[in-house]
């Protein structure tokens, strides 16, 4: 079968996709297995995500790895995680370097325990020079509370005088963002049939495409992506112009 990637318009491509990675648990429950058997099997869906954006050439992909809400999660599943995300660093962490994708963390990553967050900082430390692509890791991450930092340390400039309330303008606001470095979101996926945002990014999805998945996320491949990508294409994005307005500047 031939692939969709192929009717693709490389041209046109979103330059930066965001996926809610959901439905570990529920794969994992469909086979009677616990829900971190589904945890483990979702790293073949990374790997195939990761390696399908760095073959088009999308310019930045964030996963939304541990949300800042998991960690209300029962005591041995958060640990089972943290366990998996340091297993998957150091095995993945050669082939990330070797495709020459940049990696990047977002959130309150000074929750994490020590050695996760060690082991993340030195592989965005290595790859630090690598410009084929950049992979962003959202962990321990919570929109509310980074746009809510945002406005204390913008504050806080106003108030000891470094800039006036004039001066506040949105890209200042991005500026202190997690996401400062980083494009808005043109593409964000949520698989496993739940139609909501979850506290991801936003700031940075006000005029994303939005596309939710029946799909459970350890079943999503390469195909999938490259489908929502599809789709992407064949959407009128107006940014608030109406369409007449877009024709003229054909």
């Amino acid at each position: 079968m031939e692939s969709i990637k192929n009717q693709l318009n490389l041209e046109h491509l979103p330059q930066h996709v965001a996926i809610i990675m959901d439905g570990n648990g529920r794969w994992a429950k469909s086979r009677g297995e616990e829900r971190t058997f589904g945890h483990r099997s979702a790293i073949k869906a990374v790997r195939d995500v990761v390696n399908a954006c760095n073959e088009i050439h999308i310019p930045f992909l964030t996963l939304y790895t541990f949300s800042s809400e998991n960690w209300k999660r029962p005591n041995d599943e958060v640990s089972t995680l943290m366990s998996l995300i340091s297993e998957t660093l150091l095995l993945e962490a050669e082939e990330i370097f070797s495709k020459g994708l940049r990696m990047h963390v977002i959130g309150d990553i000074d929750k994490l325990p020590e050695l996760v967050r060690t082991q993340m900082l030195h592989l965005v430390d290595i790859t630090k020079d690598n410009k084929r692509g950049n992979l962003i890791l959202a962990l321990s991450y919570g929109s509310q509370n980074e746009i809510l930092n945002a406005v204390k340390q913008i504050s806080r400039k106003v108030k000891e005088g470094e800039i006036t309330e004039e001066e506040i303008t949105e890209k200042l606001f991005e500026d202190h963002l997690y996401t400062k470095d980083f494009p808005p979101v043109d593409l964000l996926i949520r698989t496993s049939g739940e139609v909501r945002i979850s506290n991801f990014l936003l700031w940075q999805i006000a005029y994303a495409e939005l596309q939710f998945l029946d799909i459970l996320w350890p079943d999503f491949g390469r195909e999938d992506l490259f489908k929502c990508i599809y789709d992407f294409q064949n959407k009128e994005r107006r940014f608030g112009k109406t369409s007449e307005q877009l024709n003229e500047n054909i």
